[in-house]
């Protein structure tokens, strides 16, 4: 019978030759070594970079489209409080939920999706109402009346078409990031480019009409952000370029 200590000294002794004389590795696949030729360094993130980007292109984008439509003949005939201070809220529904989307807490990789569902949320309600319950008009304001409601759809156009530059922007800056809740953070783009599409129009729209000013203008949040969070993932959850 074998001794335990005999035993001992041969598994040192395997142990010993084991590391003298190391196996070598199988050879790699040519597959697994053109994988790995292909690969190359992926730029990180820049989140505030990028969102100074969508907020100067969007500014910009807006801006010409209001030089090239005008702004509302009635402009000086409203109350300067409401119009400086409505204008200052579309801006800001625009700026919070994008900044949301786009740049996450300190520390983190993934944006905040929690806090942009929220906004999103809040501020489609918002402009709706607010625009339902304020809508002061002067001589020169027009009028639809409800019978001629749908006649407005040109608002909702216009403010569609300036919500596609910064949530398509932003979607594409945020292509590969977002491993969960990409609808959400969607919707933050979308309704922050809706509320963009409100400042152009609450600038150039001269309709003061409660209906028109709530369900349209403010509808342009509401509409931005469910198209964009139905369709924006296809970008957000793409691959990486």
């Amino acid at each position: 019978m074998t001794k335990p200590s005999a035993m001992m000294d041969r598994t040192d002794e395997a142990l010993a030759d084991l590391a003298a004389h190391p196996p070598a590795p199988p050879a790699m696949s040519g597959a697994f070594d053109a994988v790995l030729a292909e690969l190359a360094p992926v730029a990180a993130r820049r989140p505030w970079r990028h969102a100074a980007i969508v907020g100067t292109v969007a500014l910009a984008y807006a801006g010409g489209l209001l030089a090239v439509i005008a702004m509302r003949r009635d402009l000086h005939e409203l109350p300067m409080g409401w119009l400086v201070g409505v204008g200052i809220l579309w801006l800001a529904g625009f700026v919070v939920p994008s900044t949301l989307a786009l740049v996450p807490r300190a520390g983190h990789i993934a944006p905040r999706w929690r806090a942009a569902a929220i906004v999103s949320v809040v501020s489609s309600a918002l402009f709706v109402v607010l625009g339902l319950l304020v809508h002061p008009s002067g001589p020169s304001s027009g009028y639809l009346g409800p019978e001629n409601f749908i006649r407005g759809h040109g608002c909702l156009e216009l403010g569609l078409a300036t919500a596609i530059a910064p949530a398509l922007l932003g979607a594409i800056f945020l292509r590969g990031s977002l491993p969960v809740r990409s609808r959400w953070v969607a919707a933050a783009l979308g309704a922050g480019g809706g509320s963009l599409g409100g400042l152009v129009l609450h600038l150039h729209c001269r309709i003061a009409d409660g209906m028109h000013v709530g369900l349209v203008h403010g509808g342009v949040v509401v509409v931005g952000a469910l198209l964009a969070a139905l369709l924006l993932p296809r970008i957000t959850d793409g691959p990486l370029e």
